[in-house]
């Protein structure tokens, strides 16, 4: 959530349009002041009359004691008359407040002034790229190709049992997502973060809190019977262990990773990507989140982004790090990287990973605060999150790296990768 601060100014109105304008999103400054003004005035309103009404408390006392019924008489009838508007306001208030804070949580993040300008992807900026566009002697085949020729993947049967984007490892697959997982979380927490299991069915709150809720809760899995819903991301109970809660200044940075399953209905990528693994609606993915003073934070993201980045760099997999335009960033965040691997099968870039720093967007719908040992205040932390990375297309990425021209799996090729890999993890 945006600082409500920033309405209480033209200046700040002026920022907040000009973000939002930046974003793509039309919102008119003269509707925010109008909301702003107007709850600010029956707030003060309230004040005024409820100091009047304390004030007058004592003054009838005063008056019935000296015998001057007349001024007595005269106050009670005004203090009549400002019970009576103190209840009109309660209602106006309380319908006030719920608008401001409808308003409030439909706005997005408003970028950090070092996004680049941009309506879509298209407009997006790669920052770095790390490694060469491998050459095959063959034409390379796409993941799902080579899967499905060798049986590594049943389609049919995660259909079956579940319907369209689902689907079921068979064994090789299987065991290589788990070491994939081993290896990302052993890689991470030598690291600094520290791994937890969380739930996988949060309240709505949590949801709110990550942005989410309530804008974008058609694409997620709900379970009506309970009021939860499926995670779409750790990024949400990671996010949720410290809400409501004031963090003191020495924990912080806390860097936090955990392996879950993810849950997303894909509502809006009707058609794109409907083979394979690359847009599914259950996978497993390793989440980084960081919870860290103002201050830090901007190290604190490319350090995170350098975190995730150490995996493809460790499995030899071309990538490049892109700056995603204003047009193209994600709800509650200020600032995205996206990690973007080659896929030779399918011949194009494949986001992998985004990292994001959210600023204090999410720490106020959370109402994650520290205390500020300078000023002595709690505060909001700044949160950040990336994959580090989703699994299921780093499966498809290795896939295509590692094909023969048969369009089959060369699997001697993924063995002396894992004992390499596990050899230096050995020496370290």
């Amino acid at each position: 959530m945006i600082d409500p601060q920033l309405l209480r100014s033209a200046e700040g109105i002026a920022r907040i349009v000009e973000g939002l304008r930046r974003r793509g999103d039309s919102v008119s400054g003269e509707e925010l002041a109008a909301a702003a003004k107007q709850r600010l005035a029956l707030i003060h309103e309230t004040e005024a009359l409820a100091q009047e009404r304390n004030a007058a408390s004592k003054k009838l006392a005063e008056l019935k004691t000296q015998g001057r019924l007349e001024e007595f008489e005269a106050l009670r009838a005004r203090m009549k008359e400002v019970s009576d508007r103190l209840g009109q306001l309660k209602d106006a208030e309380a319908k006030a407040e719920e608008q401001f804070r409808k308003l409030l949580e439909q706005l997005p993040n408003l970028p950090d002034d070092k996004v680049p300008p941009g309506r879509d992807a298209n407009d997006n900026v790669v920052v770095r790229t790390h490694g060469e566009i491998p050459h095959f002697a063959f034409t390379p085949k796409p993941h799902y190709e080579i899967a499905e020729s060798e049986g590594l993947i049943d389609f049919a049967r995660g259909v079956k049992i579940a319907g369209t984007r689902f689907y079921v490892y068979n064994e090789k697959i299987a065991q290589l997502e788990r070491w994939l997982a081993n290896f990302m979380l052993e890689l991470h927490t030598a690291a600094g973060y520290r791994e937890r299991t969380v739930p996988l069915l949060v309240r709505d709150e949590c949801m709110f809190g990550t942005g989410q809720f309530p804008k974008f809760a058609e694409d997620y899995y709900r379970v009506d019977k309970d009021g939860l819903s499926l995670i779409p991301t750790a990024e949400v109970p990671l996010t949720n262990l410290y809400a409501d809660e004031i963090l003191p200044a020495e924990m912080l940075p806390l860097s936090l990773v955990a392996l879950t399953p993810c849950f997303r209905r894909e509502a809006g990528s009707a058609g794109r990507d409907t083979r394979g693994l690359i847009r599914v609606h259950q996978f497993y993915k390793v989440e980084l989140v960081k919870f860290t003073r103002p201050e830090d934070s901007e190290k604190e993201w490319e350090k995170l982004t350098a975190d995730a980045e150490a995996v493809l760099q460790h499995l030899g997999l071309t990538y490049r790090v892109v700056s995603l335009c204003a047009g193209d960033l994600g709800f509650a965040a200020a600032i995205t990287y996206d990690l973007e691997v080659w896929m030779p099968g399918l011949g194009r870039w494949l986001e992998i990973s985004s990292c994001s720093n959210f600023k204090d967007f999410q720490a106020r719908r959370a109402r994650i605060r520290y205390k500020n040992p300078v000023t002595g205040k709690n505060e909001f932390v700044h949160t950040i999150n990336g994959s580090g990375v989703a699994l299921g297309r780093l499966v498809a990425a290795l896939l295509e790296y590692h094909q023969t021209p048969e369009g089959k799996v060369d699997w001697t090729a993924l063995e002396k990768l894992k004992s390499k890999i596990e050899d230096r993890n050995r020496s370290h």
